[in-house]
């Protein structure tokens, strides 16, 4: 049996979007779930808050993995499983997917044969493993070469690089079953009115003011605040069940999203808690789903958002915007969504994950 302790493990490190993660075969991890799950905790260090013995940056944003595989459907090119490795438990997690981690697989699928490059551009079509969904990825491949290289600017990433603009059909209740997995556009929980939604990723949505601030404080300011995480704690444990997710104490969703009026001209503001920590951006996925909030009358994001009359809704988070492209149908329901997207190869070789517990 392969001891992957001792033999390296072949890894792309990216970038994708605002995160980092391991870009992984499927072939070259253990098949067994427990196991596969105990190489990738010693691969990200975990359990420990700063990750020192592994590659993990000691951040949910950056303890992140995808693994690849040649596709098992007719319609997508690749499959993409995405995994949460946590930071300080030993735990990972499939219960969720991540669009910014997607933002990598077309190109890592090229870069790892999966995907043969065409002149110019390349469509690559990614079955999202982890909801059943297919996205689709324009790679920028001049002669035939993946390139990382343009003039591209998201908020979160400092620099300019390639476009990847990454487009999204039939993600209604991608984990919940339904747009509106309670059924109610608005429900009262714990005595604070939420809207509950899954448009790709399950957040549920609160005012800001609900809870006594402004919706603009920094990410450091609310990771301090022990008092609003115990109650948003609180409220998720009790929405779980109420979303279809059941027993959500040991799952990474849904996504507790605290909003209020916009401050930079964008469509609403956003602080983002994945579940226990503040996001320094927003997720992909979670801002698909607030943009979808902002256009729903009665929910709590209705009347604090902007609604832009060309669809691009501007999503603003503690260090910029995320530019979300709604398209609606006569009736007035999201039909497709949109994101542009950008990532980076930071290195490919070889990985030595340490021996690792493996999770309760």
């Amino acid at each position: 049996m392969r001891d992957f302790g001792q033999a390296g493990i072949p890894c792309l490190w990216m970038r994708g979007g605002t995160s980092k993660g391991a870009y992984l075969l499927a072939t070259d991890l253990p098949q067994e779930v427990a196991a596969r799950d105990a190489v990738l905790l010693g691969l990200m260090g975990s359990p420990d808050p700063r990750q020192i013995d592994g590659m993990g940056g000691g951040d949910p944003l950056t303890s992140k993995v995808a693994i690849l595989s040649p596709s098992t459907r007719d319609d997508a090119d690749v499959d993409y499983l995405f995994l949460q490795v946590f930071v300080d438990r030993a735990l990972v997690s499939d219960a969720q997917g991540c669009g910014n981690i997607l933002a990598g697989v077309g190109p890592a699928a090229i870069e790892r044969g999966l995907v043969r490059a065409q002149n110019g551009e390349t469509p690559v079509r990614i079955h999202m493993r982890n909801t059943g969904e297919v996205a689709l990825a324009r790679v920028q491949t001049p002669e035939g070469q993946v390139s990382y290289a343009g003039d591209t600017a998201i908020d979160g990433v400092p620099g300019h690089h390639a476009a990847l603009p990454l487009l999204f059909d039939n993600i209604a209740g991608s984990m919940c079953g339904a747009l509106l997995p309670t059924g109610n556009v608005v429900d009262v929980v714990k005595d604070i009115e939420v809207t509950c939604i899954d448009n790709g990723m399950p957040i549920v949505v609160l005012r800001a003011a609900d809870f006594g601030i402004t919706g603009q404080e920094s990410r450091e300011d609310l990771d301090a605040n022990g008092e609003l995480k115990s109650r948003l704690e609180e409220i998720r444990l009790a929405i779980g069940p109420m979303m279809n997710l059941g027993d959500v104490r040991e799952k990474s969703v849904p996504k507790m999203t605290l909003v209020s009026e916009p401050a930079a001209g964008g469509a609403i503001a956003t602080r983002s808690f994945i579940p226990h920590r503040c996001h320094a951006t927003i997720g992909v996925f979670a801002a698909v789903s607030v943009a979808t909030a902002c256009t729903l009358p009665g929910s709590v994001a209705y009347p604090l958002a902007r609604r832009p009359k060309d669809g691009r809704y501007s999503i603003e988070h503690p260090t910029g915007a995320a530019d979300v492209l709604v398209e609606t149908g006569t009736d007035g329901t999201v039909t497709r969504a949109g994101v542009m997207r950008t990532t980076r190869k930071i290195f490919d070789g070889l990985v030595f994950p340490v021996p690792a517990r493996s999770p309760d």
